[in-house]
């Protein structure tokens, strides 16, 4: 069976980048495991559910999955986790990603070692990208140098912060997704005037955000191999 390991943010994922490829993989037969940087239940970020922004009707779906999910509920410590024994890993986005996920030394082994691995593959969503700016692989270069990637762009993060950078919560963002990303020397592409934004390279498939997660979960599976039942 075709399994995937799923790292999840602490400090507030967002719902949809995590639970749309989530249960679209699931739906398609996929074995999921969700893991976290200490092995607690993962934080959902409450804007990603305000049913103001997406409609009662999804923000319900959202936080019903996330209160119920077993996998959601009893997450794996991410350090007990290996790339070898899944056939791709996920790292949802969120701009809890930034304080958790993006700095934590195994998730990044888990991308270097997914990507760099003979069957393994990584999708990358949204403010996970960050995780480029800090993850070398095997001979010490930067992983995504030279790759072509998408995630959350600055023109987008400009709507956010304040002059601060400040979050509407009041956290300070440490870094900025697209600058870490071209500053590992990725080939960054946002498609700003495509409704999605999805792109393969090799092993590493990215999304740019919410509105794209649905379609990076169909690309990963068709990059897995996996028919889609209609």
């Amino acid at each position: 069976m075709t399994s995937a390991l799923f790292v999840v943010s602490e400090h507030g994922y967002w719902g949809e980048e995590c639970i749309e490829p989530l249960t679209t993989l699931s739906d398609a037969g996929v074995d999921v495991t969700v893991a976290t940087p200490s092995g607690d239940k993962p934080v959902i970020d409450e804007r990603s559910v305000d049913p103001d922004e997406i409609g009662e009707e999804a923000a319900e779906r959202i936080m019903e999955i996330h209160d119920t999910d077993e996998r959601l509920n009893d997450p794996t410590p991410v350090a007990r986790t290996d790339a070898a024994d899944y056939d791709v890993v996920v790292f949802p986005g969120g701009h809890g990603t930034a304080w958790d996920i993006n700095q934590d030394s195994d998730a990044r082994r888990l991308l270097r070692d997914a990507v760099e691995g003979e069957d393994g593959k990584a999708l990358v969503v949204c403010h996970a990208a960050g995780l480029f700016g800090f993850t070398r692989d095997s001979d010490g270069e930067f992983l995504v140098a030279g790759r072509s990637v998408t995630g959350f762009p600055n023109e987008w993060e400009e709507g956010i912060v304040d002059d601060d950078d400040l979050m509407p919560d009041g956290r300070k963002l440490p870094y900025w997704v697209e600058d870490e990303a071209k500053a590992a020397g990725a080939n960054w592409d946002a498609e700003l005037d495509a409704d999605t934004s999805v792109t393969v390279d090799g092993d590493l498939v990215t999304a740019r955000g919410p509105e794209s997660s649905s379609a990076a979960a169909q690309t990963l599976l068709e990059e897995l191999g996996i028919e889609q039942t209609a």
